[in-house]
C-alpha cells in the first residue's frame, strides 16, 4: 500500500509542475494540515485514491470552504485497506484562532476516542498536526508539541504518527523521522511517501467509519472548553 502524506507547503511538482499520471500510483492520500484548499481538491481530482486530512492551526478558510472532493478524519478512527486510522488535528494553543488546543482539551478529545480505541484494538497511523512533545516539535511555544500525544503514542503504540506543523525547509536542524518505542514519528512537510505491506482484510473494512467523536453537552462552559474543532 503507498500512501502520499502531505503538510504546510504545496509541493510544485504535484501543483504548479503536475505531470499527468504523477499520483497514479498511490492507494491513500493524507493531509496534515496547513494547505490550500484547493490543492487539497487538485490532488484527490488527480489522483485515483481518496484524500483523508486534519485540520492545520492556519485552515480556518476550511470552516466556510472545505476541500471538495476530501474527507476530514478530526476526531475520527476510521479503517481503510485494513489500517485503522486515527485523525488529532490542530496545535497547542498559543493565540486567538480555531484549530487551537490547550492540553486539558486535546486529553478530552481523546479520552472520547478511548471506547472506539478499545474496541477496535489500538489504532495504526495517527495523523496530527502539530507533532508529540519532544518528539519533532520546537522550543518556541507556536511550535510545542502535545503531552497527550505522547501518551497516546505510550498507550497504544501506533506504527505510524504522521504530522506538520513544523516546517522543515526552516529547520534544517530537524530530522524528517524519528523512531520512539517502535513508533515512527514521520514529519510530512511538503510530501512524505510511505510504503506499507498489504494486509487481508475484510470488504467491508475499505473506508469504514469505526468512531466520530459525539460533540460536548450544549452548555457554556463545555463550549468554551471545547475549543472550535470540527466533528
Amino acid at each position: 500500500m503507498k500512501i502520499l502524506a502531505v503538510s504546510d507547503e504545496e509541493c510544485p511538482a504535484l501543483w504548479d509542475n503536475y505531470v499527468a499520471g504523477r499520483l497514479a500510483d498511490y492507494d491513500l492520500m493524507i493531509s496534515c494540515g496547513d494547505l490550500k484548499a484547493e490543492y487539497l481538491s487538485f490532488l484527490v481530482t488527480m489522483g485515483r485514491a481518496p484524500l483523508l486530512y486534519v485540520h492545520g492551526n492556519h485552515d480556518q478558510l476550511y470552516l466556510n470552504r472545505p476541500p471538495e472532493g476530501c474527507d476530514c478524519i478530526d476526531d475520527r478512527l476510521l479503517v481503510y485497506n485494513g489500517l485503522r486510522i486515527l485523525g488529532l488535528g490542530g496545535c497547542r494553543k498559543y493565540h486567538p484562532g480555531p484549530f487551537q488546543y490547550t492540553e486539558k482539551q486535546m486529553r478530552r478529545r481523546i479520552r472520547r476516542l478511548s471506547l472506539a480505541l478499545r474496541r477496535s484494538g489500538g489504532v495504526d497511523i495517527v495523523v496530527c498536526h502539530a507533532p508529540p512533545r519532544g518528539l519533532g516539535d520546537r522550543d518556541d511555544p507556536a511550535h510545542w508539541g502535545f503531552e497527550a500525544l505522547r501518551e497516546l503514542v505510550d498507550k497504544y503504540h501506533p506504527q505510524i504518527l504522521l504530522h506538520g506543523h513544523v516546517h522543515l525547509r526552516y529547520n534544517l536542524d530537524l530530522d524528517r523521522e524519528l523512531e520512539y518505542q517502535g513508533t515512527r514519528i514521520i514529519n510530512a512537510s511538503e510530501r512524505f511517501v510511505l510504503e506499507l505491506p498489504d494486509r487481508d482484510f475484510p470488504p467491508r473494512d475499505r473506508g469504514r467509519l469505526l468512531w466520530k467523536s459525539p460533540p460536548p453537552r450544549k452548555d457554556r462552559r463545555l463550549e468554551e472548553e471545547r475549543g472550535p474543532y470540527i466533528l
